[in-house]
């Protein structure tokens, strides 16, 4: 598609409760980390275009974690937001399960996962990572709806804002569960809700949704192309190298039934737009959505990704067809 490359029109949404403007384009920043588990071919020096660019552009919602890099995705951001402190940036994180394991698994107890001590030590070391006195939103990085009433998470984000070291409240939603966090909504602590959602993930729409406007929750949505899948550059021949994430993900069950669900995508589109363009337009046509996070960790992909915002919203007829190729996933081994 020509044009609106060209001339890029960001838009803003309001973040919830917490009442900021923030970018409904967002950037991830995990692709930036590297790292043991992380996604590898990419560079600081890449990563560090990638996002003054993004600013340069109008994005103000960075998305990282300890765990991309063990910190190194955090101090990236940090050195990035120093650099540029006339500019209002709105910075999330996220906290690591104490005993390392993504998914939690429903066995899992908040004291293994994230007891008092692991989340206040880690809000610090994320600070000092990101060279700040506040973290705009913390999040737990993985999470069991079981936890919702129990004292130790939440006497430590009332601890957190008490201090002023953070601003918000976030979870981050297991893969493909939506649900498995709706009774913690209830408890008015959490102010903001990070979930897969994408043109193949619509489930978010059945009951997280509804809740999240009701209630004034800000909605993070991330993986709008599916790691990759719905960008056409995964085919049944792909393969990662070993100290890949994706290695792990785009197993050979994964690929069977995944990349022909992509080609029949292709093919209703008839070349009408392109699968990129479409895919990150499906997201943003929702207005529960706040801001979405695809991985820019390329300035063509931050150029790419931030030039959809000024699009029109999707025909109604691709729109209705986008429907019919919702998946709905169970968790699986290779899913995490």
């Amino acid at each position: 598609m020509p044009s609106h490359r060209e001339a890029i029109d960001l838009k803003y949404r309001t973040f919830g409760r917490l009442g900021w403007l923030v970018s409904e384009i967002g950037c991830g920043t995990w692709g930036m980390g590297g790292g043991e588990s992380g996604w590898q071919g990419g560079s600081d020096e890449s990563a560090n275009a990638s996002l003054l660019r993004a600013v340069e552009l109008g994005c103000n919602f960075f998305d990282t974690a300890w765990i991309y890099g063990r910190g190194h995705s955090e101090k990236l951001v940090g050195a990035m937001a120093e650099s540029l402190q006339d500019k209002r940036l709105h910075i999330a994180t996220k906290i690591p399960p104490k005993n390392m394991n993504w998914p939690s698994r429903r066995q899992d107890r908040i004291e293994d996962v994230f007891p008092y001590d692991h989340v206040m030590a880690y809000a610090d070391r994320s600070l000092a990572n990101l060279g700040l006195e506040c973290i705009d939103l913390l999040q737990f990085h993985v999470w069991e709806d079981d936890w919702a009433d129990k004292e130790e998470w939440q006497r430590a984000v009332e601890d957190l804002k008490r201090q002023g070291k953070i601003a918000g409240v976030g979870i981050s939603v297991n893969t493909w569960e939506p649900t498995n966090v709706l009774h913690t909504l209830k408890t008015g602590l959490i102010d903001a809700v990070q979930v897969i959602y994408n043109v193949f993930e619509q489930q978010p729409e059945d009951d997280l949704f509804p809740y999240c406007k009701a209630n004034d929750i800000a909605v993070v949505a991330r993986v709008p192309f599916d790691e990759g899948s719905l960008t056409g550059s995964i085919t049944r021949d792909t393969r990662f190298d070993e100290s890949d994430w994706r290695a792990s993900y785009f197993v050979e069950d994964n690929l069977r039934q995944c990349v022909p669900r992509v080609e029949r995508i292709i093919a209703d589109l008839a070349g009408s737009m392109s699968l990129t363009d479409f895919a990150l337009r499906f997201v943003l046509d929702n207005p529960s959505v706040s801001t979405v996070i695809p991985g820019m960790r390329r300035t063509r992909h931050v150029e790419s990704n931030i030039g959809v915002s000024g699009l029109p919203p999707l025909p109604a007829g691709i729109a209705e067809m986008a429907k019919r190729h919702r998946w709905d996933r169970k968790p699986t081994a290779w899913s995490q």
